[in-house]
């Protein structure tokens, strides 16, 4: 996919977002992370670790020498994707309290990942 196919579904993502609240967290962390990959693409394929053919689903099933490439130019938002997709193990899938404040992480961690995209677009 390439970076303006990425960042048309990133942002029709977001704005689906804007109408749920931290209450709704099984969603809002499930959003986060489609929308969040879609900006980890966009700075990965403008970073040149991947082509424009190749994108990550998931950062935590990337093999460690891509994962280790993606840390040289985005080491944050690799981190950021690993905390939104551990999110989704715990609290869409799992039972674990304080949803809500996962959200608001969540919510934390994408607008990072997608600011970085933006900065390296310039």
């Amino acid at each position: 996919m390439n970076i303006k196919e990425h960042i048309f579904k990133a942002e029709a993502i977001e704005r689906s977002l804007e109408r749920l609240t931290p209450a709704d967290y099984e969603i809002v962390i499930e959003a986060c992370m489609l929308a969040g990959t879609h900006w980890f693409n966009i700075i990965l394929h403008a970073g040149k670790v991947f082509s424009t053919e190749e994108d990550v689903m998931h950062a935590e099933f990337m093999t460690l020498a891509d994962r280790r490439k993606a840390a040289v130019i985005c080491a944050t938002s690799l981190n950021s994707m690993d905390v939104i997709e551990a999110m989704r193990t715990t609290h869409v899938r799992g039972d674990l309290p304080y949803g809500e404040a996962a959200a608001s992480l969540a919510l934390e961690h994408l607008e990072g990942v997608r600011k970085k995209a933006y900065s390296l677009l310039g």
